[in-house]
């Protein structure tokens, strides 16, 4: 059977290129910057700023060096009256925003700073919480296992669980389930994705009901993601995606089987995805680079070099047919160069 993968050679990146990816974060950061790409993904900002502050805070750079008080001050212009945030000033509301705010803020120690409401951001997040259990995103009604996510994360960060019928919310988790093959889909009925996994995973463990699911079974489904390049996919038949270095390894450490994937195939893909010119992670080898796939590299290489259950020490067979050779004593260098990320809020932990 053809597998669609890509091929990672001696000519690739192997190596962490710390010092340029932190560069291409402030150079990013950087409020001067009025590039086209800039204007192009206003819709997205609040998340692009919580991306780029947490690869900074992984790095351990100085990311109020990004600008915090800009930062903060940015956000105050995007809450609305009913206490939902949206991705930049002038846009509507929504959770995914509301969401990336609660975890700049909370990551700049700033929750206590009247940014926000926080009674009024926990009613607009409650407002959107239906009566199958589901939560929309916004007043548009489009349901998706991603806001169930959103919604529980940022209620748990606000210390305000309280404010929904958490059981409720959790039966609607349940029924994205697919019993086929131990995933979840976006909705009942829907396939099975790695990221949508993630989003369901994190809610079952934030309420502390990991106990509803076959965790070998989705642990199974997970590392088949992984390719012969050492890339992962989100779903098979898919090109690998660095990603994925997220969405499936913090959901295998989520119950407790990230040993289950070959780390150093998956630390050559990861490194092959570097810029050695501009810094910064694209999706595969030799693509564009931008802020999502940087934090989420970053956040594989933190997961692999922190919680992976094997020595870091450890060594690999050194003979010529082992491409992963070369890689065995990088392990300890990236663990001292990148700071722990919690596998379910990603956000920095001591």
């Amino acid at each position: 059977m053809l597998t669609r993968d890509v091929e990672i050679t001696s000519s690739h990146v192997n190596e962490f290129l710390l010092s340029k990816h932190i560069q291409y974060l402030h150079k990013y950061a950087d409020k001067s910057n009025e590039s086209y790409e800039q204007v192009m993904v206003e819709y997205l900002r609040m998340s692009g700023i919580y991306w780029t502050t947490t690869a900074l805070q992984m790095m351990d750079a100085d990311f109020d060096k990004a600008g915090r008080d800009d930062i903060l001050a940015m956000i105050r212009t995007c809450v609305h009256p009913n206490g939902g945030i949206s991705a930049a000033k002038g846009h509507d509301p929504h959770l995914l925003y509301t969401l990336s705010a609660i975890q700049i803020m909370v990551s700049y120690d700033a929750l206590k700073d009247n940014i926000i409401d926080i009674d009024q951001t926990v009613a607009y997040i409650a407002s959107l919480n239906r009566s199958d259990g589901s939560f929309a995103g916004d007043v548009w009604g489009e349901v998706d296992v991603r806001f169930s996510f959103c919604a529980i994360a940022s209620l748990a960060l606000l210390d305000r669980l309280d404010a929904i019928p958490v059981d409720k919310a959790i039966d609607f988790v349940m029924m994205c389930y697919n019993t086929i093959d131990g995933g979840f889909g976006s909705r009942p009925g829907s396939e099975t994705h790695a990221g949508l996994i993630y989003c369901s995973l994190g809610c079952l463990s934030i309420t502390g009901q990991l106990d509803r699911i076959d965790a070998d079974l989705l642990g199974w489904w997970l590392a088949e993601r992984q390719l012969p390049s050492g890339g992962l996919n989100g779903r098979p038949e898919k090109l690998p995606d660095l990603c994925y270095s997220w969405w499936v390894l913090s959901s295998l450490t989520i119950i407790g089987r990230l040993h289950w994937i070959d780390k150093h195939k998956l630390l050559r893909f990861i490194l092959a995805t570097q810029d050695e010119e501009t810094g910064g992670f694209g999706d595969r080898p030799g693509n564009l680079v931008d802020p999502f796939h940087t934090v989420f590299g970053t956040a594989g290489l933190s997961l692999l070099s922190h919680l992976y259950s094997c020595d870091p020490n450890e060594s690999i067979p050194q003979n010529s047919d082992n491409p992963d050779a070369d890689l065995s004593t990088q392990w300890k260098s990236i663990s001292e160069k990148i700071k722990p990320i919690n596998p379910v809020f990603c956000m920095t932990q001591s």
